[in-house]
């Protein structure tokens, strides 16, 4: 599990995350009136929410399971923001009553699928770092 970074310095944003976004919903549903800029502040900060509260569960799971190449930092948090690109997504389709299960099974199916040929790009370009028992011997 060398490979895999620290979740030390995605913490605290993680937690800002967290409390701003859950925080600025709670404060919305509570002291707002329902209104077109008052939505808009909803999809901002359910998307700060959905990222931040992500953040620990995928580094959890990269920490787990480790892959080659290893993930990271970025990884990490383009994965969490793909969680909450998909809460979005959602929300906005039942909010428009167009929401349906094989919709959101073709649309959870879809983002993993382009997350995978990220991956897979990245696998294509990644060079396993060196050891010294395959290095070539120094000329002298």
């Amino acid at each position: 599990m060398s490979g895999t970074p620290s979740f030390r310095p995605l913490l605290l944003p993680a937690l800002f995350m967290i409390l701003t976004g859950w925080g600025g919903i709670a404060a919305l549903v509570f002291l707002t009136e329902p209104l077109v800029w008052w939505r808009w502040a909803l999809f901002a900060l359910l998307f700060l929410a959905l990222t931040g509260t992500a953040l620990p569960i995928i580094a959890l799971f990269h920490r787990r399971f480790p892959s080659d190449p290893p993930a990271g930092l970025s990884v990490i948090i383009r994965q969490s923001q793909w969680v909450a690109v998909y809460g979005l997504v959602l929300l906005w389709l039942r909010w428009g009553n167009l929401l349906s299960l094989w919709l959101t099974v073709g649309l959870a199916g879809g983002l993993m699928g382009i997350e995978w040929l990220i991956r897979l790009r990245e696998r294509s370009l990644w060079l396993p770092p060196a050891s010294p028992e395959t290095s070539p011997p120094d000329d002298e």
